[in-house]
């Protein structure tokens, strides 16, 4: 497998916010070295599977793999340190009075958007399922994978709390929140991958923050994974002022 070039004039999708044609080459290495690394490894196996083969696959050398992954399940995972900062700066990005549950619920309903649009830059969801069965096949990637969800879970945390003027070490709201969130996306996601990937990721996302914002002491549905969404609670938590006080 090569790594695709984008003309200057035919970004791929996934690159709208990468301005220039390196960039966008850069971005197409990338997605290339990751779809390399998932092939390889639902063919062959994690641990059958090397950095120079994918390296290979990918048309590349192993010392341009190392520029843009720092390990084989760093390949197999997709990690993009852009990721983080993108994270923090959607949160921060929405309006200065909307209620912190709303924020994430709505930054990470986003994001499950355009995670299968990001994998293989062509709207391949197949990618990124293999990709989830991967990590619940291989306890390497497993480990690896929860490293990074609390990596995402502590940038939530420090974003929650800059929007809302708390304070991280006294103040138990913004990792609650966090915590509560990403374990949320990370089961829904799972859900997700082991039914085939089938209907909308961002509705499952935001079916299941209506099951958190109606609260999860009621009686559970029958069939959680078909339930419609329910309405969006009216107040989530603290109004997201600089100096806003508690709902």
């Amino acid at each position: 497998m090569t790594a695709q070039t984008p003309s200057d004039h035919d970004a791929e999708p996934g690159t709208a916010g990468l301005e220039t044609l390196r960039d966008r080459k850069k971005h197409a290495t990338r997605l290339a070295l990751q779809a390399a690394a998932l092939d390889l490894v639902a063919t062959r196996g994690y641990a059958q599977v090397t950095v120079e083969e994918i390296a290979e696959a990918a048309d590349v050398s192993p010392r341009t793999f190392f520029n843009y992954f720092s390990s084989k399940e760093a390949a197999v995972l997709g990690e993009d340190p852009e990721q983080v900062d993108e994270l923090r700066a959607s949160i921060l990005a929405r309006p200065a009075d909307e209620p912190p549950f709303e924020t994430v619920r709505a930054v990470l309903s986003e994001r499950a958007a355009s995670v299968a649009r990001a994998v293989g830059g062509s709207g391949d969801t197949a990618a990124w399922l293999r990709r989830m069965k991967a990590v619940h096949a291989e306890p390497h990637l497993r480990v690896a994978h929860v490293a990074r969800m609390a990596a995402f879970e502590r940038v939530v945390a420090e974003a929650v709390a800059e929007r809302t003027g708390a304070d991280l070490e006294t103040d138990l709201y913004p990792s609650l929140l966090a915590a509560t969130a990403m374990a949320s996306a990370r089961v829904t996601l799972g859900l997700w991958a082991r039914t085939g990937g089938t209907g909308s990721i961002a509705d499952l996302v935001d079916r299941t923050f209506s099951l958190l914002g109606a609260g999860l002491a009621r009686s559970a549905p029958e069939d959680p994974a078909r339930e419609a969404p329910g309405p969006r609670p009216a107040h989530g938590g603290r109004r997201t002022t600089a100096k806003a006080s508690r709902s």
